[in-house]
């Protein structure tokens, strides 16, 4: 009874320690567990998305004089003007400023807060958010993220191929690059072609640098009182494998990953949300992390495009994925991407438990009923396991007025009542720790599945019946919290009373504390809790009247 106890007592307290985390999140106080975001500041004029590059920052000078200057040197005039690109999945902004991503709408995915407005990925708007997609030539004599281009006449929505192109043009110091965004009907992967032109006089050996800019601050389409999710850059490597970064190590210079490779991408992660650049395959590159400006990080990708002869071009393909972490759409951008969608510690138990639930899913085509199918066979497969706690359960109950009745014949000496509770559980057969032991054995995967409702954007958007129309959020009436609150404290009369006064008022003090926490949780994940409760209450109703045996004429 004391490891059961010890048991019970660690849930009490880390349930309190968590909703005291919450609540205080609520009120704008800093995470227990995380360290606070740092405020980001505003870029400076000048300062394209207040992002620095691998290539230093040109002198300043007046418009007027930088422009002729370009003139006279043949490079592209600087002119910021917006090109916005519309598919059926996407609608993105480019500035014709250095050919940059500024701003992306997934169309299809709602946002957390309001759902009149739609999921943003990439935006510049300190100190809101910044978030770039950033592609160039390395080095001030050739064009980059802050040189101007020329967008090419064209549609700019999709067309009968069921695709539509952007080409921007720039040239400096003789050397063209020319960027083609190439989008696709239905797709989060965009198509990225970089092309160079070498129109000295000598030949040039440029190399081409794809990266992903972004501040540190926790996106703002996570709820406050969602589950802790990874937030941050990630790398992978055929060798390395998946690692996942953070920006407190960026921060400090202090991080360390793969960086060479001749495969492979790197990303930046988010609840629920992706976004990657991913070179093609077998072309050698250095991956680099660094610090670009006061609470901003940049995670980018190096390509060598080699020798290129006085009127060659070289091309260099590759694709920028930005968008939901749907399994089925992860496994086919690359090797490895799939493990973008974070589950943490038991993710080797839980990718099976969301293919089996993916299965049930497209026979059932509702999240809400996959759920509780995927809970009754868990509880089916279980069933061993639970029977026989609770039947340990039921013979601790039965057993509860002889082992008080010990203890008040030796309260006066623990050491003869610990014999005689010893001896009086040989008699009867019974193991007082029986009861925790399969539960125990269940954890991980409970925990797993826990781990998959709330890592799934496949939930997110998705309605069950009724009064709930996100799985991913919070009951908007609180009826199923008020259904766990009430099976928990259903379950808790089932259980055999603790012989301590303080510790039985403890375990009916439990399901308010439970019930408050999963006020703020997912719904999903409390309509899992409240079909395995009501299913457990069955099953340990069922075999405690099987134990207690017909009752007396």
């Amino acid at each position: 009874m004391d490891i059961k106890r010890g048991v019970l007592w660690f849930v009490l307290l880390f349930s309190i320690m968590t909703l005291w985390n919450k609540w205080g999140m609520y009120n704008g106080k800093p995470s227990m567990f995380s360290p606070a975001p740092v405020e980001i500041s505003t870029p400076a004029a000048g300062n394209a998305g207040g992002a620095k590059s691998d290539v230093p920052a040109a002198a300043a000078a007046t418009a007027a004089a930088a422009a002729a200057a370009a003139v006279a040197s043949g490079e592209t005039p600087v002119h910021s003007e917006l090109i916005t690109i519309t598919t059926d999945v996407y609608k993105a902004d480019f500035d014709t400023e250095g050919g940059q991503l500024k701003h992306l709408e997934l169309l299809q995915q709602k946002d957390a807060t309001d759902p009149t407005k739609n999921v943003v990925i990439f935006d510049d708007a300190p100190p809101k958010l910044v978030y770039l997609a950033q592609t160039g030539l390395i080095g001030e004599q050739y064009p980059n993220h802050r040189s101007g281009y020329i967008a090419r006449p064209g549609p700019r929505s999709l067309d009968a191929s069921n695709q539509v192109q952007l080409v921007l043009d720039s040239e400096k110091g003789g050397v063209k690059l020319t960027k083609t965004f190439t989008f696709k009907r239905g797709e989060y992967s965009i198509d990225v072609k970089h092309e160079v032109t070498n129109n000295t006089g000598a030949p040039i050996a440029p190399t081409l640098y794809l990266q992903l800019v972004r501040d540190g601050n926790k996106p703002e389409t996570v709820s406050r009182f969602a589950p802790s999710t990874f937030n941050g850059p990630a790398v992978y490597t055929d060798a390395d494998k998946f690692q996942k970064l953070t920006f407190e190590k960026i921060e400090k210079g202090t991080e360390e990953h793969a960086t060479q490779a001749d495969n492979g991408w790197v990303a930046l992660i988010q609840h629920f949300f992706v976004s990657a650049f991913i070179p093609q395959q077998k072309t050698p590159r250095e991956i680099y992390t660094r610090k670009v400006d006061t609470n901003l990080y940049a995670i980018g990708t190096k390509l060598p495009l080699g020798t290129i002869a006085p009127g060659a071009t070289t091309a260099m393909d590759a694709a920028l994925y930005s968008g939901p972490q749907e399994t089925a759409l992860l496994e086919k951008v690359a090797p490895g991407f799939e493990l973008v969608k974070d589950y943490g510690f038991f993710t080797i138990v839980a990718k099976p438990i969301f293919w089996l639930m993916d299965q049930i899913h497209k026979v059932l085509g509702n999240w809400g009923w996959t759920i509780i199918v995927f809970t009754l066979l868990m509880k089916l497969v279980f069933f061993p396991l639970s029977a026989a706690s609770y039947r340990s359960m039921g013979k601790m109950k039965i057993l509860g007025p002889k082992m008080q009745a010990l203890r008040e014949r030796y309260k006066s000496d623990p050491q003869k009542m610990n014999q005689a509770m010893m001896e009086l559980y040989k008699t009867e057969k019974a193991n007082p720790i029986g009861g925790c032991l399969p539960v125990l054995v269940q954890m991980p995967v409970f925990i797993a599945l826990y781990s998959v409702l709330q890592a799934s954007v496949e939930t997110r958007n998705a309605p069950w019946l009724g009064w709930i129309h996100d799985l991913s959020t919070p009951d908007p009436m609180y009826i199923l919290p008020v259904l766990m609150a009430i099976s928990m404290f259903i379950q808790t009369k089932l259980n055999p009373a603790p012989p301590d006064p303080v510790q039985a008022k403890v375990m009916m003090f439990m399901p308010l504390v439970f019930s408050a926490m999963f006020f703020m949780f997912p719904s999903g994940v409390v309509l899992y809790y409240v079909v395995n409760n009501v299913l457990s209450i069955a099953q340990q109703w069922v075999i405690m009247n099987k134990l207690s045996g017909p009752k007396p004429a």
